[in-house]
């Protein structure tokens, strides 16, 4: 489903010097340092598989995340996403993946929530069977009836964390990509996004790549993780072989540094 071989992403950063001179010094004769954000990185996923992407604020897992779904084009390496290159592919690719940031929502901000749902399903060009089946279920899973009819705007955190994974899941695609998907959500509503999560995964063998910080609700998710540090992957293996190797109470950032510092 997911196969990734050496794949980088390099930046480009101007190098200026303080003041004014350096400002007027730079628009004449402009110097650049390359900042590799991934470094290389190779992996593949199946058909089914629930995999947990983590790794320190800066090691690479969101600009991983926005090549994978053909947002942003590597600097050298290859991806294929159901055989396909994601950026080249870009339209055919958005109807095979599910995507939710965080951080930011795909609903219409100003219009009721079942709005964004019946603008979605042209989109899709979904049925109306389909989109009645799937509606159901997740109203049924997620509690969606309780704010459809409100504006984006007036969703709590946890309410629209809710309705993006609904409207990202409501085309039936075979892989999603979750980007810290319950950043500052509450308890009892991350509860109810694992529980979602966990039951698409066992029912339609939804592929899912997953970002998070919150270990413990991963544990409950996902079988293998991939944790990287600055761009390289320190460990990708079953999450069993991981706690194996440290006492019980570790935290990810021990984790992270110890497997960094024996990686050096």
């Amino acid at each position: 489903m997911i196969e990734v071989q050496n794949l980088k992403k390099e930046y480009k950063i101007a190098k200026k010097s303080d003041g004014i001179s350096g400002q007027l010094k730079h628009l004449i004769m402009p110097r650049f340092e390359t900042l590799e954000a991934v470094k290389g990185i190779s992996f593949h996923i199946s058909e089914g598989e629930c995999v947990a992407f983590l790794g320190a604020n800066g090691a690479g897992k969101s600009t991983t995340i926005k090549m994978l779904t053909g947002i942003m084009r590597p600097s050298k390496g290859v991806i294929r996403i159901m055989g396909q290159d994601p950026f080249s592919n870009r339209i055919d690719n958005a109807g095979k993946i599910g995507v939710v940031f965080g951080q930011k929502t795909q609903l219409w901000w100003d219009i009721p929530v079942i709005e964004s749902f019946n603008l979605l399903k042209h989109i899709y060009s979904l049925s109306d069977r389909q989109y009645a089946r799937n509606m159901e279920k997740f109203s049924s899973i997620l509690g969606l009836h309780d704010f459809l009819m409100q504006p984006a705007r007036k969703l709590s955190l946890g309410q629209r964390v809710k309705a993006d994974l609904a409207a990202s899941l409501l085309h039936e695609p075979p892989i999603l990509f979750l980007d810290e998907p319950t950043i500052g959500v509450d308890v009892t509503a991350k509860q109810k996004i694992y529980e979602f999560l966990r039951e698409i995964n066992r029912e339609k063998k939804t592929t899912i790549l997953l970002t998070s910080h919150d270990m413990k609700d991963l544990e409950s998710l996902c079988r293998r993780m991939i944790i990287l540090e600055k761009g390289k992957i320190l460990f990708d293996d079953s999450i069993e072989q991981l706690f194996g190797r440290y006492d019980e109470g570790t935290t990810l950032e021990q984790i992270i540094i110890e497997l960094f510092e024996g990686g050096n």
